[in-house]
C-alpha cells in the first residue's frame, strides 16, 4: 500500500507544474470569458408580462425580420463609446431598467449609467401588436439602426 501512494506521489510531483500550468491558463483566459458581462446579463428579472414587454423591445431586429436587434445595436453604442474596456465590471457602472403600464401597452425606459456619462433610452411598445415608437431621439436612432441595418 505505501509503494502505490509513493507512486502515486512520484507521479504527482514530476507532473505538478504542468497540472499547475494547466490550472493557471484556465483561470486566465477561460473564466473571464465565462464570466463576461454584457447588457443582457445585466437586465434585471420582470414579472411574466414585462419581460414580455422587454424581449419584444429586445429582440425587434427590423421590418425584415433580420439582422441586427435593439439588444445589439444597444451593446454596439456601449462598446463604442468604451472600447478595451469591461465597463460592466467597473463599480460606477449601472443599468437600470423601467417598465410601467399594463395590459397591453407598455413604456420602457432603459438608462446605462457609467464613469463617463449616461445613455437615455425611452420607448413605448405594444404588447399584442408589437409596435415599438421611440419617445426620444436617442431612442429613435436605435429603431433606425436596426430598421436600415444591411
Amino acid at each position: 500500500m505505501d509503494k502505490k501512494q509513493g507512486g502515486l506521489a512520484a507521479f504527482l510531483k514530476k507532473r505538478a507544474p504542468f497540472y499547475l500550468a494547466g490550472i493557471a491558463i484556465l483561470v486566465v483566459f477561460v473564466v473571464p470569458e465565462l464570466t463576461k458581462a454584457d447588457l443582457a446579463s445585466s437586465l434585471p428579472e420582470l414579472d411574466a408580462d414585462r419581460q414580455q414587454a422587454v424581449d419584444i423591445l429586445m429582440g425587434y431586429n427590423g421590418p425584415d425580420g433580420d439582422g441586427l436587434t435593439v439588444m445589439d445595436a444597444i451593446s454596439a453604442k456601449i462598446k463604442d463609446k468604451y472600447p478595451n474596456e469591461r465597463i460592466y465590471d467597473h463599480r460606477r457602472t449601472s443599468v437600470e431598467l423601467d417598465v410601467t403600464g399594463e395590459q397591453e401597452m407598455y413604456r420602457i425606459v432603459l438608462d446605462f449609467i457609467s464613469y463617463k456619462g449616461k445613455l437615455h433610452y425611452d420607448w413605448s411598445v405594444d404588447s399584442i401588436s408589437g409596435e415599438i415608437t421611440s419617445n426620444d431621439p436617442a431612442s429613435r436612432h436605435v429603431i433606425d439602426v436596426v430598421n436600415f441595418y444591411d
